[in-house]
């Protein structure tokens, strides 16, 4: 069992992941063999309207799905001149949350939190379908500010991780063990060790026997059983696993610094106007970071700006309002990654739309 509740009585799942994807098979399989109400839907735009339709008892998804929701509930918030009510609600859920993981919640933090769950809360659970109350992620780390603020809405994130190769998890969140910022324990019969250059390695029933007709590439990340991922990370006294980065996308500036871009780029991405972000900076003194405009974000934000609604990505990249909202998230990304020695001394970020993403941070191509 991979979520908590697949076996209750009328569980189900609404399942929009690419079915092409081993984490969208492996979860099928399961609520098969379950008794799960499996429903699909392959239009992702239209995810909210059929998520209140089919009334799902818990969800799989990435990251960028968790983001959309939060984001989108937070400029609906701004737009109707709720914002500050729910920056209070988002608060108090983290507290909230953070008090279960061996913190203290006082009566007035209890309080806040209750009646932030009437006043907004309720509304996000709503906008999931109304009877979510687990959730796994995975494809990429999610954020803990994410996890503790669904935790404290009422829905709990489990994060997992694993691969083709590893047929599913190799590692999964359980409820009895939840430590927020991994991808949990692996599931039984499956060992995970680090090797010296901090690479995750698998061993396992699940793990694949090689690719076809590659015996090369086979030898490469098959040696006595275990499966070379690729992937960089740490393993804790508990057998937690932690995800920091890819082993042949570490960053090298010309200084001989290491940067894993993974932790910058899911920071930045986390601002609601960001789509995407790519951290550049192999071989130069500096690191910086090339961001997209989220069109869905954009609405919301033109209309609270006093910008005219037709006006297309490509003309805010020099907004000064617009570089400002994403200098804040690249200087908050370059915070929470020094506090775990990751982060490059500067970074510098040009805002731009998917046709100019070959613009660099100097405007040279």
């Amino acid at each position: 069992m991979l979520i908590p509740g697949m076996t209750d009585d009328g569980a189900s799942t609404l399942l929009f992941l690419p079915l092409a994807h081993v984490f969208a098979r492996i979860i099928q399989v399961a609520c098969i063999q379950n008794g799960v109400t499996l429903g699909h839907t392959a239009d992702v735009g239209r995810l909210l309207d059929d998520l209140g339709e089919f009334r799902p008892t818990f969800l799989l998804a990435v990251p960028r799905v968790f983001e959309k929701v939060y984001n989108g509930a937070r400029q609906k918030a701004a737009a109707g001149g709720r914002g500050a009510i729910f920056d209070r609600a988002e608060r108090a859920a983290v507290a909230w949350s953070r008090a279960r993981d061996g913190g203290r919640l006082g009566p007035l933090g209890r309080l806040e939190h209750a009646l932030f769950d009437v006043l907004v809360h309720r509304k996000l659970r709503a906008a999931m379908g109304g009877q979510v109350r687990w959730a796994l992620s995975g494809g990429a780390p999610l954020g803990e500010r994410l996890i503790h603020f669904f935790r404290g809405v009422g829905v709990t994130i489990l994060e997992g991780y694993g691969l083709t190769e590893t047929t599913g998890p190799a590692a999964v969140g359980a409820p009895g063990a939840l430590k927020v910022g991994t991808v949990g324990r692996p599931p039984a019969g499956t060992s995970v060790r680090i090797a010296g250059s901090g690479e995750i390695q698998v061993r396992g029933p699940q793990v694949f026997r090689g690719y076809w007709g590659r015996p090369d590439e086979t030898a490469a990340v098959l040696r006595d059983g275990w499966f070379a991922t690729g992937d960089l990370g740490t393993l804790d006294a508990d057998g937690h696993v932690t995800i920091t980065g890819r082993l042949k996308e570490l960053i090298v500036t010309s200084g001989g610094k290491n940067v894993a871009p993974a932790v910058l780029e899911d920071h930045v991405r986390a601002h609601p106007l960001v789509s995407q972000c790519l951290v550049v900076g192999d071989n130069r003194p500096f690191i910086g970071c090339l961001v997209t405009l989220d069109p869905e974000a954009l609405p919301a934000w033109l209309a609270g700006h006093g910008r005219p609604a037709d006006t297309p990505p490509a003309a805010l990249t020099d907004d000064a309002a617009v570089r400002a909202e994403i200098r804040a998230a690249v200087d908050r990304a370059n915070r929470r990654s020094r506090a775990r020695s990751r982060s490059a001394s500067s970074s510098c970020c040009r805002s731009t739309s998917p046709s100019r993403a070959g613009t660099s941070p100097r405007r040279s191509r």
